[in-house]
C-alpha cells in the first residue's frame, strides 16, 4: 500500500527546504529532521544512502519507515519530516523505525523540537 501524493515530499526543493531550516531529532538509527508547513497534514520524505545498505536493504528500510509513518501520522502536527538513515539502520526493523517515529511525534507534540 503506497502513501497518497499529499502524504509524501516529492520534490529535491521540499526536501532541501527542510533539511536546511528543519528541527534535527536524533532517534535511534534515523536522524528525523522536522519543519512546520503550512499544510494540513504532515507528510514525509525518506532518504537511504547507498553506502548504508545495497538496493534490497535501502528498500527495506524505506517500507519500514513508511509503515512507522503510517501507525504516527495521527499523532503528529502538520509538519514535513525527512528521515534519513544512519549506519544502524538496516538492522533496526520495523519496531525499531516505529520507536523512532513514535518519539519524534511525542517530542514534537510535546513542543520540545
Amino acid at each position: 500500500m503506497t502513501l497518497p501524493k499529499a502524504a509524501r515530499l516529492l520534490r529535491r526543493r521540499e526536501f532541501l527546504q527542510v533539511q536546511e531550516r528543519g528541527r534535527r531529532l536524533y532517534s535511534g538509527e534515523v536522524l528525523v529532521i522536522a519543519l512546520e508547513s503550512g499544510g494540513t497534514r504532515a507528510r514525509i520524505g525518506i532518504t537511504v544512502s547507498s553506502k548504508i545498505a545495497n538496493a534490497v536493504g535501502r528498500n527495506r528500510v524505506k517500507r519500514w519507515v513508511r509503515e512507522a509513518f503510517r501507525a504516527v501520522r495521527a499523532d503528529l502536527p502538520p509538519v514535513d519530516l525527512v528521515v534519513v538513515a544512519r549506519r544502524g539502520a538496516p538492522a533496526m526493523g520495523l519496531e525499531g523505525a516505529r520507536r523512532a517515529l513514535s518519539a519524534a511525534a511525542a517530542a514534537l507534540a510535546g513542543g520540545r523540537a
